[in-house]
């Protein structure tokens, strides 16, 4: 018998039988006991993390999908800057956009219009008016300043598709938050010939019928950007790691 197989016959009787004790057999469980509830617990944050990678490729493919197929159905035309002597500040991601432009040695004229914010139904001739079938309306509020720090001429209009209406007029401080101005009657409550002038002093500084076809035209355009944006800003923040 060569040392070799002397020296290793003890070391494989020693392993046998410490593996073949009891309390070989009672460590090992009890070593198992210990690791289960942090092999359920790797499972469980395993099939999470596959589902809500699932999910996430979901959302990403259909938003590509929907992307893709507004940019091949009616993409959205580059929004203009100017509009006759309006500057046109379209404010990529917001609710609304801003023209401004200059009148006479000293006024400054600023409109701030909304997206779409309501609408009315149209009655057709000899027929009910179905959702299509709706005039969309623009809120628009006019600003006349002349010069730095004065008070300012204040209208609240209606702009729908093809026509400006005034709802208000007031004065009010250069800075909106200082105080709450008196607002006036209704301007319908007016007399005819007041109103008459009012319209016709908005359409003297430009806020007119061409006005209002414009800012429509411009808020479908933007509506359609906006759209698009929102979707692409979503996918890129559901992608990012």
């Amino acid at each position: 018998m060569s040392m070799a197989y002397r020296l290793i016959r003890p070391l494989r009787r020693i392993t046998t039988e410490t593996l073949a004790s009891p309390l070989s057999s009672f460590s090992i469980s009890k070593t198992l006991t210990a690791i289960q509830p942090q092999l359920q617990q790797t499972r469980r944050s395993y099939v999470s993390e596959m589902r809500k990678s699932a999910f996430e490729g979901n959302i990403i493919r259909l938003l590509r999908n929907e992307i893709q197929y507004e940019l091949d159905r009616s993409p959205p035309s580059q929004l203009v800057p100017e509009f006759n002597l309006f500057t046109v500040d379209e404010r990529p991601g917001e609710q609304w956009i801003r023209l401004t432009r200059k009148f006479g040695e000293n006024e400054e004229i600023k409109v701030e219009v909304t997206m779409f914010d309501g609408s009315i139904p149209v009655q057709k001739p000899g027929g009910i008016a179905t959702a299509h079938d709706v005039q969309l309306h623009i809120t628009m509020i006019v600003d006349v300043f002349k010069g730095e720090g004065s008070d300012v001429l204040e209208f609240v209009c209606s702009a729908w598709p093809d026509s400006i209406e005034i709802q208000k007029a007031y004065m009010r401080k250069h800075d909106r938050m200082a105080s709450q101005p008196y607002m006036g009657p209704g301007f319908k409550e007016l007399d005819d010939e007041l109103q008459n002038s009012l319209y016709a002093y908005l359409e003297a500084r430009g806020i007119n019928d061409e006005l209002a076809v414009f800012v429509h035209e411009y808020m479908k355009n933007k509506d359609k950007t906006e759209f698009i944006r929102w979707m692409e800003t979503v996918r890129s923040y559901i992608e990012k790691k």
